[in-house]
């Protein structure tokens, strides 16, 4: 191993240690549901995994070649593979094959929606989900406001980052309607904020029962009728929601008399409000886990910014012109949804690797939530049991995205070569055959992987 490996990796070890200490020591970042709503305590962006200086050698195009070749070749990728392999502090393509070629990602697809999310939201940006006052003292309204993370769930004992609760803001919404003498109301709940259908024609028949709910700007616990159950997602996701924040109300002694959908009133005061985890906490969870929920509603967050319906059309309209604005090539890119799921989506290995470059460089600090949520080898997320045999010299070295559909296999990821050089790179194989998908597919590309960090070349 070499200094600098070395180095990085202890770096590395008190980075998680003082992390470990910030989440036991300090609250969670999510607003209070009482009162005037507090700002999340979001700490700066700031450089992580940033690349060095130039005097670290950059790997040569014949030495990448020479290592990634034969490796492309694995008969369990199939018949059709790409590579890109970036210098984030150049820029520089430093090797491609078919790199330019648009192939079905599967979630790395999330790697564009991540960083068209930070870019256009911002990394310190809130979701709220709020309570308004009806046209009458007894009529309240629920608003959702698109949030993917909000929870009917106990607070967890290390909180990061904390989710918005609907258990607090049901205790808040009672306080106030108690101030007020209400002991009884008509609520209403409002889904609006999100347009067009909630399931793509583009998806599988299925993908709702485990993979992804139906996109609303309202749902609690991802739509799931027992949390942390895959299967069996509620059928009207924000009638579900309502239904829940009504059972909540009556613990606080309010009664709801009835329940139904409509629109809150323009311009009605606010009773109370909770709000998600910053952007930033979002699109680290949405990669670290590959949760198709939060990669949907960030989208249509994004839509909604960018002046487009929020929409799964609009939505993938907002991320191409933001990938565009950024200078990432998007030719060929077609994107149906903002998760990966569609077997129609296109994109190829440099649009990727171009994207996760910016993120990488030190030109734009606010994407950095788009390199700290990327999974570690060996240790986090999708890649917590990847990376064995050949592969595990990278062990903890590799932070990439996975991407998986049957006949799919991609990665997209960074890492440090031997020489101490930060690099990008991006691999896909679309043409998997059906028994190497869970298997030698996806570590033959840890070991192209694990090739690049071995490097030095």
């Amino acid at each position: 191993m070499t200094s600098k490996r070395l180095t990085g990796l202890m770096g590395g070890c008190l980075a998680i240690a003082v992390l470990i200490a910030v989440v036991t020591l300090t609250d969670g970042r999510g607003r209070s549901a009482a009162g005037p709503p507090s700002q999340p305590d979001v700490a700066p962006a700031v450089a992580v995994l940033a690349p060095q200086g130039s005097t670290d050698p950059v790997p040569s195009t014949a030495g990448l070649a020479r290592v990634l070749g034969p490796l492309m070749r694995e008969p369990a990728l199939g018949g059709r593979v790409a590579a890109a392999v970036v210098d984030p502090l150049t820029g520089r393509l430093l090797y491609g094959e078919a790199q330019d070629q648009p192939m079905t990602p599967a979630s790395s697809a999330k790697v564009l929606t991540a960083v068209a999310a930070l870019r256009v939201l911002g990394p310190d940006r809130t979701l709220p989900t709020r309570v308004v006052q009806g046209p009458t003292r007894d009529q309240i309204t629920l608003v959702g406001g698109g949030d993917p993370s909000l929870t009917a769930q106990p607070k967890p004992e290390t909180p990061y980052p904390a989710p918005a609760r609907l258990p607090d803001l049901a205790a808040a919404t009672a306080a106030r309607l108690r101030e007020a003498g209400v002991s009884a109301v008509r609520l209403t709940y409002d889904d609006s904020l999100f347009t067009g259908p909630q399931v793509s024609p583009e998806w599988d028949d299925g993908y709702t029962v485990a993979n992804v709910a139906p996109v609303t700007a309202l749902m609690v616990d991802q739509g799931r009728r027992q949390p942390g159950e895959r299967l069996r997602r509620s059928g009207d996701l924000a009638e579900s929601a309502a239904k829940t924040f009504a059972g909540l109300l009556a613990q606080h002694g309010i009664r709801v008399t009835s329940t139904s959908r409509g629109p809150a009133a323009a311009g009605a005061p606010t009773l109370a409000e909770v709000h998600s985890p910053p952007v930033s906490g979002l699109v680290e969870h949405m990669l670290s886990a590959s949760d198709n929920d939060y990669a949907e509603a960030l989208a249509r967050h994004v839509a909604r910014a960018k002046g487009e319906e929020a929409s799964f059309a609009g939505a993938v309209r907002a991320i191409r012109a933001v990938l565009g604005e950024l200078g990432v090539p998007t030719a060929g890119l077609t994107l149906y949804d903002a998760s990966g799921l569609s077997r129609q989506d296109r994109v190829s290995a440099e649009t990727l690797a171009r994207t996760l470059a910016l993120a990488a460089s030190p030109d734009h600090p606010e994407l950095r939530a788009a390199v700290t949520g990327l999974p570690v080898a060996g240790f986090t997320g999708t890649l917590d049991s990847r990376f064995g045999g050949e592969a595990a010299s990278a062990l903890g070295y590799v932070r990439a995205k996975t991407g998986t559909l049957t006949g799919v296999n991609s990665l997209t990821g960074l890492v440090r070569d031997a020489s101490g050089r930060l690099v990008v790179f991006a691999f896909i194989a679309d043409r998997v055959p059906a028994a190497y998908r869970d298997t030698l597919a996806p570590a033959a590309l840890d070991e192209m992987a694990a090739a690049v960090a071995r490097c030095g070349c």
